[in-house]
């Protein structure tokens, strides 16, 4: 019923920035989340960023707190990740992440995903 889908990876070097957009459409009743998660080869999907649709409330990881900021544009549906000072720790297939009433770091509680996108940081 809700449908999410991201655009705006690639290929940057290190210290670089990159900003990624993740499109929402269907049903959008009631109150609601966004998260940003990531995968790297081999290793767990971890919560990147998420934020809260009713007040713009955030969280964000310990690695990349200060270096990036999540956004949302409520007219669009549209949910935003601002990367900067990039490295190379952050190559990683980046996944938009729906779900209801409130931010969760646990990546299983999300029903509603997009395709990914990948990010790579050469350094």
């Amino acid at each position: 019923q809700v449908q999410l889908v991201e655009s705006g990876g690639g290929l940057v070097q290190a210290g670089d920035s990159l900003r990624l957009s993740c499109a929402a459409s269907g049903r959008t009743s009631g109150t609601y989340a966004m998260a940003w998660f990531r995968q790297a080869p081999g290793k767990e999907r971890d919560i990147v960023a998420g934020i809260l649709w009713s007040d713009g409330g955030t969280y964000y990881s310990a690695s990349v707190k200060g270096r990036f900021t999540v956004s949302r544009d409520n007219a669009k549906n549209t949910m935003y990740l601002q990367m900067s000072s990039l490295k190379s720790e952050d190559t990683a297939v980046y996944y938009c992440a729906a779900r209801t009433t409130v931010i969760s770091t646990r990546s299983s509680t999300y029903p509603y995903w997009g395709q990914g996108t990948q990010v790579t940081v050469s350094s």
